[in-house]
């Protein structure tokens, strides 16, 4: 059986969520735009899929770093408060060099610019993410078994210095007193870590603490008004294309490479780098935010609502799939199973977004099976809710479908 009480994400969920409807409501009253409805969909379905895939991460990493806290470790660190706090320390440092690596290195920029991907800047599109980004995070913390913490305090403190991470990520709040954002990573700071302005590039790299960037030259005050996102937009939702699309494009340039000594270049190079005889990658068609042009789709005409209802419900299936089940004795095939429900509603999302056909006939599939998993897989008192939602999904996605060919028929007779 999996032990997925070291899943320490599952209790951070409900913090996470409440202030992304705090900053919703607040970016609502303001009137301010902060808010994309797609981005924010597919901010929050990536992150889904993302914390499905951390479970095997967890696994892994209990293993791994078990096995060096037994067998290499220099002293076995007792969890004391003391301990935690240098074990965030620790933590925060490391994670300082593996968020520089994931800008300046080919291989770990694939994984991680999912989330530069997004052209807004609040806490609903601060959860995008690859699918693999928390995987090559672990490949850093390793010296922290070795230097005496156990797999489980690694593990926390990873899951808290994630939580303190979400904070920066808003437009809400601007620059902070002194006394706080000289050694503490603000929002401030983290706006310029995410601009698309050239000048802000590969700066403020900070998780918790602003002095790692101060102390290592990374460190950057504002000075041009922000805007967000990447020169090389992947130009989708999908969830799959979102997070192999960096590789894609270091696949075919691996390919079109002359020399053996290029085609492995092309995967430890900075991003942007491209073998000689090739021409450079396209520059953003834009220069600031006034000129800046979002991705954006057409949906199918009167998704909105469902697709609202089909994230509070897969909200509701990722967290009983993520939690501690205790003694329920879930098998991993299960937890598997349900996570790969979960991944095909977030590419069904991103399909009704993108207004394609194919998920005209597939929808009411995916819901009929995601009910058949509930009836069998699903304990009470969540199974007959859940079980009454998939079914009043899949009346509702039929009548906003019959809507969708009703307008395309009248366009076309137009």
């Amino acid at each position: 059986m999996i032990n997925t009480s070291a899943n320490v994400y599952s209790l951070l969920a409900p913090i996470v969520l409440l202030m992304i409807v705090v900053e919703i409501i607040y970016c609502m009253v303001k009137k301010n735009g902060y808010y994309s409805f797609q981005d924010s969909l597919i901010g929050i379905g990536t992150m889904m899929i993302a914390q499905c895939v951390n479970l095997g991460v967890a696994v892994a990493i209990l293993s791994s770093y078990g096995w060096l806290y037994t067998n290499a470790s220099l002293a076995h660190l007792e969890p004391t408060i003391t301990n935690y706090i240098l074990c965030f320390i620790g933590v925060d440092f490391l994670f300082y060099w593996f968020h520089r690596a994931g800008h300046r290195i080919n291989f770990f920029w694939g994984a991680h610019v999912p989330h530069h991907s997004a052209e807004e800047l609040n806490y609903a599109v601060a959860l995008r993410t690859g699918f693999f980004q928390r995987a090559c995070s672990f490949l850093f913390y390793f010296p922290l078994a070795i230097v005496g913490f156990s797999p489980e305090m690694i593990l926390h403190a990873v899951a808290l210095n994630l939580l303190y991470q979400f904070v920066p990520h808003t437009r809400v709040v601007g620059k902070l007193p002194n006394w706080i954002s000289s050694w503490l990573n603000t929002p401030y700071h983290h706006q310029v870590h995410h601009a698309a302005n050239p000048i802000y590039w590969d700066k403020n790299y900070g998780g918790t603490f602003i002095i790692w960037d101060r102390l290592f030259g990374t460190y950057q005050d504002q000075t041009d008004p922000v805007y967000y996102g990447v020169s090389v937009h992947p130009k989708s939702w999908d969830p799959i294309y979102l997070t192999f699309h960096w590789y894609t494009v270091l696949w075919n340039d691996m390919l079109e490479a002359k020399t053996w000594g290029d085609r492995l270049r092309v995967w430890y190079k900075p991003p942007g780098w491209r073998p000689s005889h090739l021409p450079p990658y396209p520059k953003a068609p834009h220069t600031s935010e006034k000129d800046q042009i979002k991705y954006r789709t057409q949906p199918i005409p009167g998704a909105t609502p469902y697709l609202v209802a089909q994230l509070f419900l897969q909200m509701g299936l990722l967290l009983w799939t993520i939690s501690d089940k205790g003694d329920a004795g879930v098998s991993p095939w299960v937890i598997v199973l349900m996570s790969g429900m979960t991944t095909w509603s977030v590419i069904h999302w991103a399909a009704i977004l993108e207004n394609r056909n194919w998920v005209r006939r597939t929808e009411f599939v995916r819901i009929m099976a995601e009910f058949a998993c509930v009836i069998a897989f699903i304990p009470e008192p969540y199974k007959n809710f859940v079980a009454a939602a998939s079914v009043g999904s899949a009346f509702f996605f039929s009548a906003v479908l019959m809507r969708g060919r009703d307008a395309s028929a009248m366009t076309a007779g137009e």
